[in-house]
């Protein structure tokens, strides 16, 4: 009798993608199950270049102690193979790895077998690779540029000119400037096309000045709401309808590493402020200078 081998069908084999969830709440939406953890173990450098430092010099150390462990496990099954050490310990097996490993140099212990020098070589190569491969991983978490830019915790809806306005603020918070920064904004709400299909539209949000040649204390980024504005007649109620949510996307280059920068934040429809200005933090003195003053950054006034 013959047995045929069955071959998985193509959706068989296609991998298993997790699942997100999109949660709406007060007009923020949230996509949920993206970050799951399980899902970066098939992406093990973007792991590394992700987690936090806590819990990559935590695996580091793990890894290290399992892998001394392992050859430490492998003297032993060697037997008496090491001079100087006392047979069956397990202690010296370790410490002689730990030495193997990272090419101290013996000491008092050192291989006598064929075998011992096997692992020795063995053991000699992985620890030259994993010394480069951290090397490189440690050097790309401490050289990945990183913007400190804070935004506004609300935006405000305001007249400017005698025009409705779209306002927040944004400031850099190191010492520092960020050169030719660009901000984009884009809005994104729920809309239904006339054939009646779902749709999670985007818009551009232009802006008075998307662009600046030196970012350096502070930037109020204004959108104008006329005729062809998408938030033109739109009012609270149904940007909440309509799950709007406006994105902003800065970037830029830092003078201190002169590598390009960026920064993310969003809006949604609970977060702007209808008929409210911000709360000028610009203020001058008696001897006619000026400074910044960041303790309202985040408040507004309702209009009178």
């Amino acid at each position: 009798m013959k047995f045929r081998l069955k071959r998985p069908s193509k959706k068989q084999r296609q991998p298993v993608i997790p699942r997100a969830y999109i949660k709406i709440q007060n007009g923020q939406v949230e996509i949920m199950g993206i970050g799951a953890w399980y899902s970066y173990w098939r992406d093990p450098y973007h792991l590394l270049l992700t987690i936090p430092w806590i819990g990559f010099l935590s695996l580091l150390a793990v890894s290290y102690v399992a892998i001394n462990s392992i050859f430490a496990l492998a003297y032993l099954a060697g037997g008496d193979c090491i001079n100087n050490a006392q047979p069956g310990s397990f202690s010296d097996a370790f410490f002689f790895s730990v030495q193997t490993l990272a090419s101290i140099g013996y000491g008092a212990m050192y291989p006598k077998t064929t075998y011992a020098n096997v692992i020795v070589t063995i053991e000699a190569i992985a620890g030259l690779m994993g010394i480069a491969l951290m090397t490189g991983l440690a050097f790309a978490r401490f050289s990945r540029p990183t913007a400190r830019v804070m935004f506004s915790r609300i935006a405000v809806i305001t007249p400017h000119e005698g025009v409705p306005t779209l306002m927040f603020r944004t400031a850099n918070q190191r010492r520092n400037q960020i050169l030719e920064a660009q901000m984009r904004v884009y809005l994104m709400r729920d809309e239904i096309t006339a054939e009646g299909q779902f749709l999670r539209r985007f818009y551009d949000l232009k802006l008075l000045r998307n662009q600046t040649p030196s970012f350096t204390l502070t930037w109020v980024a204004m959108h104008v709401i006329n005729e062809f504005s998408p938030l033109y007649g739109m009012s609270p109620e149904s940007l909440m309808q309509t799950n709007t949510l406006i994105v902003i996307s800065l970037s830029g280059i830092d003078e201190t590493v002169a590598q390009v920068v960026h920064a993310y934040h969003s809006y949604s429809a609970g977060d702007l402020l209808w008929n409210h200005r911000f709360i000028d933090i610009i203020h001058h003195t008696s001897e006619g200078h000026r400074y910044i003053d960041y303790k309202y950054f985040h408040d507004a006034l309702p209009l009178a």
